[in-house]
């Protein structure tokens, strides 16, 4: 059973992965309607947290192991693809946390162009580098060490450049067209106005050449468009930043070359776990989360996302049973009664020199003859 709970294995895990999958209440009514097992929905929250408290222990656990044996990864794809992003959940208070999620699978041609297959996801609600150190427990699983070729598509965040220096520093990076489009749009529209066709019409030409090779047009465009006479000190600030944005991602913008080598040039895979992932549980209409239950649920997540319920719910299941009732201490054995010290042997009083009976040849009185008997002769 799990943690207070009266359910057998199989219904506490239908629990659990309804839990994961709906909101409580609607996982509670599905369970009785199904099963005819009724229970709450605060019984369903607290049997699916802790569940995926365990689970959470689990790969930490991994990640520990990892570290301390180092073993080789498993031999990755010729083409895999990886990429990292951050989506928003709100918690209780009114606040709002980063979940940063990792999707990574493998790249292969296709009819409209390359596509990920074979997808699998790593969802935390942290900092950065303690997520790069814990998602190594799926990195190291799908062989990104031994891939072929890393393909890393990110938006540009240092963080997630630092995600792929720590996980496979020669990766191929690309920066997300989209995203790169979209910077470019920004700066059409801090000149020629929101909606206008100026800033479409200059939209389209730079992102059809960045798309295709000419991204070096693109850059001094932006400088053009950053020196047009009369500009304001705002608008030409916003053209500027994106300048300097593109530049220093300049290598990562090289699209005609990527697609040409059969890489994908978008981030959808990575847009789509967002969703899949971690919206779709966690940011329902009125949800609100303690921040210390959001990375047991997105522990839950990832298995049904990955398809690895079945394989791993037995170790899940140990570890929640563990966690519910710890072993007792052993008691240690009492000491050991004092052994009496064993009591003297009594000792005999020495005994009385035997007398002597007979003296120079003749009996003495205390010799048999001397004493009285019944067939002495009466005088």
């Amino acid at each position: 059973m799990l943690p207070g709970s009266p359910l057998t294995p199989w219904l506490a895990e239908s629990v659990v992965r309804l839990g994961a999958s709906v909101p409580f209440a609607e996982a509670a009514a599905l369970l009785a309607h199904f099963t005819g097992v009724r229970v709450g929905a605060e019984t369903v929250r607290r049997l699916t947290e802790a569940a995926g408290a365990a689970q959470v222990a689990v790969e930490t656990a991994a990640v520990a192991a990892l570290e301390r044996a180092l073993p080789d990864g498993p031999a990755g794809p010729p083409v895999q693809l990886l990429s990292v992003d951050g989506a928003m959940v709100p918690l209780r208070g009114g606040v709002w946390a980063e979940v940063k999620t990792l999707a990574v699978g493998e790249a292969v041609p296709g009819d409209g162009g390359p596509r990920a297959t074979k997808l699998s996801y790593f969802s935390r609600q942290t900092d950065a580098a303690t997520f790069g150190r814990l998602a190594t427990v799926e990195t190291h699983r799908r062989g990104t060490a031994t891939a072929g070729t890393v393909v890393a598509v990110t938006d540009g965040a240092a963080w997630c450049q630092g995600f792929i220096d720590l996980h496979r520093p020669n990766a191929v990076r690309i920066l997300d067209l989209p995203h790169a489009i979209g910077h470019l749009s920004t700066a059409a529209q801090a000149v020629f106005g929101p909606g206008t066709a100026a800033a479409s019409e200059w939209l389209g030409r730079r992102a059809h050449a960045l798309r295709h090779g000419g991204e070096e047009t693109v850059l001094r465009a932006l400088d053009d468009l950053a020196a047009t006479p009369g500009l304001g000190a705002e608008a030409r600030s916003a053209v500027t930043a994106v300048g300097g944005y593109l530049a220093a991602r300049r290598e990562h913008t090289r699209y005609r070359a990527f697609a040409a080598a059969g890489y994908p040039l978008g981030s959808g895979c990575i847009e789509s776990a967002n969703k899949l992932v971690v919206e779709a549980r966690l940011k329902g209409a009125g949800m609100h989360w303690a921040r210390p239950n959001v990375d047991p649920m997105l522990a839950l997540r990832n298995l049904l996302a990955n398809g690895r319920w079945a394989e791993e719910w037995p170790a899940l299941w140990c570890q929640a049973r563990a966690a519910a009732h710890p072993p007792r201490p052993r008691r240690s054995a009492p000491p050991p009664l004092a052994t009496p010290a064993p009591a003297p042997t009594p000792t005999r009083p020495p005994s009385a020199p035997k007398p002597k009976l007979v003296v120079s040849g003749k009996p003495t009185a205390d010799h048999p003859w001397r004493r009285s008997s019944p067939f002495r002769a009466i005088p």
